[in-house]
């Protein structure tokens, strides 16, 4: 995803001058070719993301568009004060992005583990907020950022990211893609966590369940009519993120289900708890360590398919809940 976000931007910046990259003093194996070709569209603030945001503002409210680039959780919890101020509340033409979404630094530790950005940028007024599931949507998504006035967040990963679609797209700002159609249930995924949905409904069709697959790239707006679609089509919703479930994809996709009183429709998120990790290790080893690799994502959903839940169901508050293996309660709707 990082190859294609620099890749396209580049492509962008060569047509319009007004697309500026600001970064906080790292990336430069990624960026040199850009900061060359474009000196005058290309900043380095220094290791300082609080004046990198700042700095964007004031370069966008004087006719910019603005790309401000960090890794991880610093472009976006480290300055959350001048976002919120500066970015949002003037409507700026910044645009976020995040490389690392997820546990993709893993081995460097909970500080450069992006684990709750997502409900963070979501909460944000006037923010919207992206995350595109393989290079393909990388490079749709960085184009309409371009085009899109105002504050968006851009999450993407780190790396060797798979691609999942193998030709062209239709991309759309707050329209989700569907990868591949089932009757059984709908895997809703958001980010790098798109390639693990797609094996994951592989190894589930081999048992006789067959999944829908929905790329939901934008969390805000986020697609209330593709969720419900899926929802009355296939009446069992789980959604799949490298994130917390608090708040994010899952919370985002419950808020949408649960107001809309729809009958027999069970729903499950799968994504990390709120804790931090206690293990370090590459991403994938985080993902298998909590149960978001492809096998252990798809031997969940047999087991929800086949009712067979870890614990039965149990009262909590008047409501029914069913509790996984990660302890994570999730709301059993009527």
């Amino acid at each position: 995803m990082r190859a294609a976000f620099i890749k396209t931007l580049t492509e962008l910046a060569a047509g319009d001058p007004r697309i500026t990259l600001v970064v906080g003093d790292l990336g430069f194996s990624v960026v040199t070719d850009f900061a060359e070709r474009f000196p005058d569209q290309f900043l380095n603030v220094g290791v300082a993301e609080q004046n990198m945001t700042g700095v964007a503002v004031g370069m966008a409210m004087s006719g910019r568009i603005v790309f401000t680039y960090s890794i991880a959780n610093f472009p976006t919890l480290r300055c959350l004060e001048q976002i919120r101020n500066d970015v949002c509340y003037h409507k700026a033409n910044v645009k976020i992005v995040a490389i690392g979404g997820g546990y993709s630094y893993g081995a460097l530790g909970m500080t450069h583990h992006a684990t709750e950005d997502l409900a963070i940028m979501r909460s944000l007024p006037e923010m919207a907020v992206i995350a595109p599931g393989d290079p393909v949507e990388t490079s749709a998504a960085v184009r309409a950022a371009a085009t899109v006035a105002g504050p968006i967040y851009l999450r993407l990963g780190r790396s060797y990211e798979p691609l999942v679609h193998k030709g062209s797209i239709e991309w759309e700002l707050g329209k989700a893609l569907t990868v591949r159609d089932g009757k059984h249930l709908t895997l809703i995924a958001t980010g790098a966590m798109l390639a693990i949905a797609a094996e994951a409904a592989d190894k589930l069709a081999k048992e006789g369940f067959h999944a829908r697959v929905l790329s939901m790239h934008t969390l805000k707006p986020l697609d209330v009519d593709a969720v419900l679609a899926a929802a009355r089509h296939t009446g069992l919703i789980v959604t799949l993120e490298e994130h917390s479930v608090i708040g994010g994809l899952g919370g985002a996709v419950a808020e949408v289900l649960c107001e809309a009183d729809l009958a027999g429709v069970r729903f499950r998120r799968f994504g990390l708890p709120s804790s931090f990790s206690d293990k370090l290790g590459d991403q994938h080893y985080l993902r298998k360590a909590h149960g978001l690799d492809a096998e252990s994502v798809a031997k969940r959903l047999i087991r929800l398919l086949e009712h067979d839940f870890h614990a039965g169901p149990q009262e909590v508050a008047g409501e029914k809940v069913s509790v996984d293996k990660t302890g994570t309660e999730e709301l059993l709707l009527p």
